[in-house]
């Protein structure tokens, strides 16, 4: 089969290239998928997509004129993909399905440390030899009120790591998971309740119309001026500019973040010679109580072993003509 790695970043076509073993034909190219570059896609079987590449109707359809059949996310998430109009086309897609949940709630954590012990901080101060400690005040993160919006296959983990801090736990999800209430004491309630009650909060949703700025000023006014939020889902379940005006204000003491609302075009790319000129964004990075990663939760070794291998099992499914458990339909999605 040939197929199109769009979006190719040099730390994952090792991985890629090991899973495929010489398989199917290959080329990998940096760009985006988008309406302008889907053109690149013409003569190839199927194409390999990324969360921040573009999978709207629009150039669905022209993926359909162009010949593709299959797409393959190397991404659990596919809020970028319009899978009704695929559906319609008679375009294949299919997720890497939690690769590595492990990975992306450890990333979490590490983002809520970093913030409840000023690492940033310390870093950048004792590199300039300043070894006070006036500015360097944490909190324990033991005993602490833990709110986890979205408790699937990443919140169940970090339910688990936060009981090992001994800290109380709720949970607001639309399924409610048995096996945390008895195991790890979760108590789930309304999300209102869980802004009012967490000193900290992990949003672990997908994104969707239901979810998106699913955390804006109304919930934030809810929310102790002591909580942390850290998101390590998808940029817009916050609306970014009220989360600055808290933040600011000091209306909530601060955000941990793996995502960014505005990041297609900016994350995964080296902009350090040229600036984007984004307000919001540069806000973001001026606050003290603020960390933001580059979408780098994923991006550990074992991760990017598992998504490589998914995403050649979703080709080699498509080739053999045999339904794969990650194919996305409305059934599923819908």
């Amino acid at each position: 089969m040939k197929i199109l790695i769009y979006n190719a970043k040099d730390f994952e076509i090792p991985f890629l290239e090991k899973a495929n073993n010489e398989k199917h034909q290959i080329k990998y190219v940096p760009e985006r998928l988008t309406p302008k570059t889907a053109g690149l896609a013409l003569g190839f079987d199927a194409i390999s997509i990324f969360s921040a590449d573009d999978g709207s109707s629009m150039v669905l359809e022209r993926l359909k004129d162009f010949g593709v059949k299959y797409i393959a996310l190397r991404s659990t998430g596919y809020d970028n993909v319009n899978i009704s109009t695929a559906k319609k086309l008679g375009i294949k897609v299919a997720n890497a399905a939690g690769y590595s949940p492990q990975t992306i709630a450890e990333h979490a954590v590490a983002l809520l440390l970093a913030l409840s012990r000023k690492l940033i901080s310390s870093n950048h101060q004792v590199s300039t030899y300043n070894f006070s400690l006036s500015h360097l005040v944490g909190f324990d993160i033991n005993k602490k009120t833990v709110g986890i919006i979205g408790t699937g296959r990443i919140g169940k983990i970090i339910t688990r790591i936060m009981h090992g801090f001994n800290c109380e736990i709720i949970g607001h999800d639309i399924y409610e998971d048995k096996k945390l209430e008895e195991k790890y004491k979760v108590s789930y309630t309304t999300l209102d309740n869980l802004c009012k009650q967490s000193d900290i909060i992990f949003l672990c949703t997908p994104l969707n119309s239901q979810t998106h700025h699913l955390i804006d000023m109304h919930r934030i006014q809810q929310m102790k001026k002591e909580a942390i939020l850290i998101n390590i889902a998808r940029g817009a379940l916050v609306h970014t500019q009220d989360v600055l005006q808290a933040l600011a204000s000091k209306s909530i003491a601060g955000y941990g973040t793996d995502v960014y609302e505005h990041e297609n075009g900016i994350f995964f790319y080296d902009h350090s010679e040229n600036k984007p000129k984004d307000k919001i964004l540069q806000q973001l990075l001026d606050l003290p109580n603020v960390i933001l990663t580059p979408h780098q939760a994923f991006a550990t070794k074992e991760a990017l072993t598992t998504i490589a291998e998914t995403t050649f099992y979703n080709i080699n499914c498509w080739q053999q003509n045999e339904p794969g458990k990650n194919e996305l339909t409305l059934e599923l999605v819908g």
